[in-house]
């Protein structure tokens, strides 16, 4: 049987241009999902692991929609040949044949993942430490201000806390908050 296993990192992202590779391909069944390759709790991943069987062939496009972590992906890739089960990536087909320049080339890709990973991580980081260096606030903005603390320390003068939310859409916690 082959099984085919497809991944994007974000539920912005479309899963076609995949879906139609490994249809093309003939596979039998496909376990498809929108999470970061980071994450290594994936459940469609684990469903799919969980499916395949001895003899069967595991298709995935890239070697990176396995894994984003070089020893998570290796790791993968060494359970599924314990289990019997022949990988084949569409997209890099030297990486499909089981030999040790196979592997080799695996592990390099699996390294050059992980530290794309690493130094996005790290792109990601320095841009927000510079833009809250500017000031740029990151959040909700804040719905209690002076001015609604006022007005909310004003009207529990005379009413209850449910009262008070209502006629200011604040939560309860948001109401204790301004008093």
């Amino acid at each position: 049987m082959k099984v085919a296993y497809i991944r994007v990192s974000s539920t912005t992202q479309d899963l076609e241009v995949q879906r139609d590779l490994v249809n093309e391909y003939g596979v039998d069944k496909i376990f498809e999902e929108k999470l970061s390759g980071v994450d290594q709790e994936r459940s469609k991943l684990r469903e799919c692991l969980e499916f395949i069987r001895e003899g069967d062939e595991l298709v995935v496009v890239r070697a990176d929609r396995i894994s984003r972590s070089a020893p998570h992906l290796l790791s993968t890739i060494k359970k599924l040949k314990d289990k019997g089960v022949k990988v084949r990536f569409l997209k890099q087909p030297e990486l499909s044949h089981e030999n040790k320049y196979a592997d080799f080339m695996l592990t390099v890709l699996a390294g050059v993942a992980q530290l794309e990973n690493a130094i996005r991580a790290e792109r990601q980081a320095e841009g927000i430490a510079r833009a809250k260096a500017k000031g740029v606030k990151f959040g909700r903005k804040a719905k209690i201000n002076g001015n609604v603390k006022n007005q909310v320390r004003e009207l529990r003068k005379t009413l209850t806390i449910s009262e008070i939310q209502g006629l200011t859409g604040l939560s309860r916690a948001s109401v204790y908050r301004a008093l």
